[in-house]
């Protein structure tokens, strides 16, 4: 389902504004969610309280109002096979981000990972013959911030003794309800005025809520709301709670390799040797991540309780 995101946010962006598709789809995913996540709150006999929703409010400006409102600005720049293979990444940015502010030890096969996957990355942009930067430096500033908001996300729901189900249902609900009243700023006129001075904001004026939702645009709607953003997420949090977090991580693994080729059968994308030779660097980066991560989870796993 992750896989083939960029695919169907590239085709339902010929009938919906970027930013409206944004809006729509996490509030159809956070509606898949909620009912999960609730029961979570439920068996453990847990409250929101006013310092949670300051959390998601946070995580929910971090992640849909800016990394996949720049996420679904790249579908429309560029390739969405680029965009899924860039975005993919993000794990790598969520390391650097840990070592950063949390602190947190880089592991030999993390610091590797990092540079395998920086170098796929430089082989894919291909900085001496780029023509055309928005979409990619759109896709990547998308893969960046979801790594910051991965780490936000992992220190406040850690703070807060909320799990990832609970922490992510929410962080969509405050960001499509912040998303919906940006939305609705848009429409007052000395804002929209304003908006419309400038050539790269003027599609940003009076950005549409519930316009072009048609009986025949709804099928394209639920997979995007339903399957990809609810079900993908859901099955994300379901997998980690069956097994570990090195297993859950997969998805970000098997998404490089996976996208471009359903993206080429699906919407006739062409890929370049470059791009193919980038993606098996990033994979190879992300097999290092993951044995990484699974020798880690092992050690503390194999350390003595107390």
């Amino acid at each position: 389902m992750f896989s083939s995101m960029e695919i169907a946010l590239k085709v339902a962006g010929a009938t919906f504004n970027p930013i409206q598709l944004n809006l729509i789809r996490f509030f159809i995913g956070s509606l898949v969610l909620l009912p999960i996540a609730n029961k979570s709150l439920k068996q453990s006999k847990r409250a929101l309280t006013k310092q949670d929703w300051i959390l998601f409010l946070i995580t929910g400006f971090l992640c849909v109002i800016v990394s996949m409102s720049l996420f679904q600005l790249a579908v429309v720049s560029t390739k969405a096979s680029t965009v899924a293979v860039l975005f993919s990444c993000n794990p790598v940015f969520a390391l650097i981000f840990a070592f950063l502010i949390l602190h947190e030890r880089l592991g030999r096969a993390n610091l590797l990972a990092v540079v395998i996957s920086i170098i796929g990355l430089l082989i894919i942009i291909d900085p001496a013959h780029l023509s055309r930067p928005v979409g990619i430096i759109l896709a990547l500033l998308s893969a960046v911030t979801f790594g910051f908001y991965s780490i936000v996300s992992r220190y406040g729901s850690t703070k807060r003794g909320l799990n990832g189900i609970v922490m992510t249902c929410y962080t969509f609900i405050a960001g499509t309800a912040e998303l919906l009243i940006i939305s609705w700023l848009t429409h007052i006129p000395a804002i929209a005025r304003w908006l419309g001075k400038s050539s790269s904001l003027s599609s940003f004026k009076d950005l549409p809520i519930i316009q072009n939702i048609t009986f025949s645009s709804l099928p394209m709607l639920f997979y995007l709301g339903v399957c990809v953003t609810g079900g993908g997420f859901a099955f994300y949090f379901l997998a980690m709670e069956r097994s570990n977090v090195s297993t859950a991580s997969l998805v970000f693994f098997i998404k490089p390799g996976l996208a471009p080729i359903l993206a080429a059968l699906l919407i006739g994308e062409k890929i370049s040797i470059l791009t193919i030779i980038g993606i098996v660097v990033i994979l190879i980066g992300s097999v290092v991540t993951f044995i990484g991560n699974k020798v880690k989870e092992e050690n503390i796993d194999a350390a003595p309780r107390s």
